[in-house]
């Protein structure tokens, strides 16, 4: 089977992460855990040469987001620049720290979408996870708010152990809030989760309900709910094509400037990441050591090089090879075809229950 050239084409989304603060402080957070401070963020003039940079490289999608955006008090100034710079701007949001007030000022500035994390179906359940008294109400609150001004809003659900059993519940609860689309995202042990995984691992038949949960849902509401589901990996028969391929679709800036593939990428030892205050976005993009490790499928080893579905899935996470297995180049754990798979179910089934106790996300200095 031949190679895929390693070419950079353009990418299509950016994630720009403003800052690591955030009043919430879910156990799950995909933040590194050791956060950046308030000190270190680029400011909204570095924002706005970034999102000049990004539309001329191609990127059409801004989804600004954190920690929690709404934390950063010029908020409305980063959002303009880049709708003026001509992309579509997706707020990727707690609500709290959203009032309609500044709903209506980012509506007037330019932005286009919303999505809304929530962490549970209710108060009691939401509010545990999420470490903040008073965010599912604040949550409802802003959800009317972004209805009543016209914004298309997503809602994104983090699923694990201690919700999966209520996932028919979180897909009524997006169309009772009028949201367009919803993403079921099974935690992903990065960042935070790394610390809670005996209580946040799903069991084997948590995994497969879900599955059959989001197929039967997506029928029963076609045409009325569109259904992202990210599936627990750990249970999986082949891996996600993570990030649509390393440096292949979207990008990442971190609150400092650092350039990733990915929000974990950062966790992978022996490459160098850049940052937009020493380099250009599209230098970056296109000539770095670290983007270019693992573009194509030159750099994939056995199964990965002669399986006919590498181009399908590109071997799978990076991030989690090299938390699983040390080797950011080997096949993706979460493959059936990984030697390392049947090792990674048995943690997955150990883990599954193992713990109750919760490590919450503290907030940057």
């Amino acid at each position: 089977m031949s190679e895929t050239p390693a070419t950079a084409v353009p990418p299509m989304a950016m994630l720009a992460e403003l800052t690591h603060r955030c009043p919430l402080a879910c156990p799950y957070c995909s933040n590194p855990t050791e956060l950046t401070g308030r000190k270190a963020e680029l400011t909204a003039e570095q924002w706005a040469d970034v999102f000049r940079q990004a539309a001329e490289l191609g990127v059409l999608q801004a989804h600004i987001s954190g920690g929690e955006p709404a934390s950063r008090r010029d908020l409305e100034e980063i959002t303009k620049a880049a709708a003026d710079a001509g992309l579509y701007t997706n707020l990727i949001t707690s609500g709290v720290g959203l009032s309609r007030k500044r709903l209506d000022a980012l509506d007037a500035v330019g932005l286009d979408h919303v999505q809304l994390s929530v962490q549970g179906v209710d108060a009691a359940a939401a509010d545990e996870i999420g470490g903040y008294r008073g965010g599912f109400a604040r949550k409802m609150e802003v959800a009317g708010w972004v209805r009543e001004i016209g914004f298309p809003l997503t809602l994104n659900a983090v699923m694990h152990r201690r919700n999966l059993d209520r996932l028919e519940d979180t897909i009524d609860l997006a169309v009772r809030l009028g949201a367009r689309r919803l993403e079921v995202a099974c935690v992903q042990f990065h960042g935070w989760a790394t610390l809670n995984r005996g209580a946040l691992m799903p069991s084997r038949e948590q995994a497969l309900r879900a599955r059959d949960t989001v197929a039967a849902a997506r029928i029963r509401l076609q045409g009325v709910l569109a259904i992202d589901f990210v599936p627990p990996d750990y249970y999986a028969k082949f891996p996600k094509a993570c990030m649509g391929g390393w440096g292949s679709v979207g990008l990442n800036v971190t609150p400092d400037g650092q350039v990733l593939p990915c929000h974990a990428a950062a966790s992978i030892n022996g490459l160098t990441f850049e940052r937009v205050q020493e380099r250009s976005l599209k230098q970056i993009w296109e000539d770095s050591a670290a983007f270019n490790a693992f573009r194509g499928d030159g750099w994939m080893q056995e199964p990965c090089r002669s399986c006919e579905r590498k181009t399908l899935d590109w071997g799978g996470c990076r991030c989690q090879a090299m938390a699983i297995t040390g080797d950011p180049a080997a096949t993706d754990p979460a493959c059936s075809k990984s030697p390392y798979n049947a090792a990674l179910r048995a943690s997955a089934e150990a883990y599954a229950g193992s713990g109750t106790d919760l490590t919450y996300r503290v907030a940057p200095a």
